[in-house]
């Protein structure tokens, strides 16, 4: 069974399944590098959680290889603008980096593309996506994201490590798109796999 663009999720026809098609997104599209399993599994958990910065470099050149050339607009405009899916402050004291940031600088250069990391703000701290319901993934970050920039009339890429549902990249699009970017791109290293039935592998993203 085909995979839903936008949130990965099995759809039987066309490009979107029909929770995706309504409401319309604010994603022009989204694409991953690779499922969520295999060898880029356990990378992505150690550069997320157990503090392997390092592995940003390759990990941000495998993204870097995987560009989607084809992503254009109607007036034939590719990206212009790279941005990392932001953390709170508090996450990012915690962690010490931002996961997404560190792809998003080996990812610019690489693909001749300028990167901003503080155009997109997450304004309020949310609890993180691990063990939560489509449903409620959409509720936690509703909101969380804020502009502090000019993004009118950009194209832009929003870069994160993982998409399990969409949520997150979802609610980074809406603030973009209500700041006046023209398009919004989801880029990510995996994107979560799919049971029969619906159910998706928790990626934590």
């Amino acid at each position: 069974m085909a995979s839903c663009l936008r949130c990965g999720g099995p759809v039987a026809g066309g490009p979107l399944c029909f929770d995706c098609r309504l409401p319309p997104s604010s994603l022009d599209d989204v694409a991953a590098t690779a499922a969520f399993a295999g060898p880029l599994r356990p990378a992505i958990h150690a550069l997320k959680y157990e503090g392997v910065a390092d592995l940003a470099r390759p990990l941000g050149e495998r993204m870097a290889a995987h560009w989607p050339a084809n992503w254009k607009t109607v007036d034939d405009s590719a990206p212009d603008l790279i941005l990392p899916v932001p953390l709170h402050g508090s996450r990012v004291r915690e962690r010490g980096y931002n996961q997404s940031a560190l792809l998003v600088r080996v990812l610019g250069p690489a693909v001749a593309v300028p990167t901003n990391e503080t155009v997109l703000i997450r304004q309020r701290a949310t609890r993180p996506q691990v063990g939560l319901d489509a449903a409620q993934r959409k509720e936690n970050v509703a909101g969380a994201f804020a502009v502090r920039g000019d993004v009118s009339g950009r194209h832009i890429v929003l870069v994160d490590d993982v998409c399990t549902t969409g949520a997150t990249l979802e609610a980074c699009a809406a603030a973009l798109k209500n700041a006046s970017a023209t398009s919004v791109w989801g880029y990510t290293l995996s994107r979560a796999r799919w049971k029969p039935g619906g159910d998706l592998k928790d990626a934590g993203g």
